[in-house]
């Protein structure tokens, strides 16, 4: 959610302060800590709070603590900018790349063979192909390795490692 200050005084010629167009297109509500917003711009939704009703006329600004979710926020407000300016606002902070939703469903997949009575060579089977897996050297073989990473990680996400997928992933330092 994007915290958006008061508006922008009418003296701000450099730019800075946002027109929100569409702000009466969307969803808006109001709660005790002000006005809650929920716009939809060229197919992204974007969620927004005010301290203040909202005018069509104004400009408004984004104010962004600096806190643990100051990245976050950031990149919100910068997907908001984008979409009211006509550009792609781009993927969500949040969003699973295409490697890790299919690594996820290996995992899945891995999980079931394995509870269902399956060894690591006929998970591997299923999963990567027959043709893949060698006759000789299998305890060598890095497909064996990657399947028990799999079995392993479909195990962790079964124990609630789920959760993690539903959090935002922070850049460790």
């Amino acid at each position: 959610m994007v915290p958006i200050g008061r508006p922008a005084s009418s003296s701000n010629v450099d730019g800075v302060g946002q027109s929100l167009v569409d702000l009466t297109a969307g969803d808006l509500r109001r709660a005790s800590d002000g006005w809650h917003a929920v716009l939809r711009i060229r197919g992204a939704e974007h969620r927004l709070w005010l301290a203040e009703p909202p005018t069509m006329s104004m400009s408004y600004t984004a104010v962004l603590p600096l806190d643990s979710d100051f990245e976050v926020r950031a990149h919100a407000a910068h997907r908001l900018w984008r979409a009211i300016n006509g550009r792609v606002p781009g993927p969500a902070f949040h969003e699973l790349s295409l490697q890790r939703r299919e690594r996820l469903l290996l995992a899945v997949r891995a999980l079931d063979g394995r509870m269902d009575g399956g060894s690591y060579r006929a998970v591997a089977e299923v999963l990567f192909g027959k043709k893949r897996i060698p006759e000789r050297a299998w305890k060598t073989h890095d497909l064996r390795n990657r399947t028990i990473r799999l079995v392993q990680s479909g195990f962790a996400l079964m124990r609630g490692g789920y959760r993690e997928l539903l959090r935002y992933r922070r850049k460790q330092k």
